[in-house]
């Protein structure tokens, strides 16, 4: 008879921890070390996918010029240079490159940046402006950007910007899942390995990799 009354609290504490991950957690997530600026000022392809379902903008601040950086982001994908993320999860367990890699250096428009275990599904560049702009995608469902800017002391702000539209077929609504269940860790990752890389330093112990010697 004491289960009624129990369960009644559980959906309670479970409707306040939901509402409160809504109001102040996901916000913080889906804006992880952006400024309040570089959350809502525009950035290339943001035309490309009107009335996101999903919207995220990251930012990090790189001790490096942007010169550095793009060479590290034109490499990565599943059977390139992986993510710099979780490998176990998003690179068949295989590490990330921790050096940049030549043959992997001349991604272009209508390139794919894959995804899948075969190298053929992922995101098609969309558009390329080196060092500065990168935008994988499509338009009208998911555009990913990436924008260096260059600051006055030699470092670089790092924006990364998702904007995806859900739509009623599965592949759509599990993305869509994906996105709310995984993207802030992966990215957040990510862009701390990025950093690291770009500055020199290795991402588990944070002295300069072998490879950057």
């Amino acid at each position: 008879m004491a289960v009624g009354p129990w369960r009644g609290l559980l959906v309670l504490f479970g409707l306040a921890g939901a509402a409160i991950h809504l109001a102040v957690v996901r916000p913080r997530q889906l804006t992880w070390g952006a400024t309040a600026d570089e959350v809502s000022r525009p950035l290339p392809g943001d035309d490309l996918v009107a009335c996101p379902t999903f919207l995220a903008t990251r930012a990090i601040s790189v001790a490096a010029p942007p010169e550095e950086i793009w060479p590290w982001l034109v490499q990565v994908g599943v059977t390139r240079a992986g993510w710099y993320s979780y490998d176990l999860l998003d690179n068949l367990g295989r590490p990330s490159a921790r050096r940049v890699v030549p043959e992997l250096q001349n991604l272009a428009p209508g390139d794919v940046v894959p995804m899948s275990p075969d190298g053929r599904q992922g995101l098609r560049v969309h558009a390329m402006d080196p060092p500065r702009t990168m935008v994988w995608g499509t338009p009208g469902d998911t555009t990913w950007v990436w924008q260096l800017e260059p600051r006055p002391d030699g470092t670089t702000r790092v924006l990364t910007r998702i904007r995806s539209r859900i739509r009623l077929f599965p592949m759509s609504i599990a993305f869509s899942v994906l996105l709310e269940v995984a993207d802030f860790w992966m990215i957040r990752k990510m862009l701390l390995n990025l950093r690291d890389r770009a500055e020199g330093r290795d991402d588990e112990d944070g002295i300069r990799s072998a490879s950057m010697r």
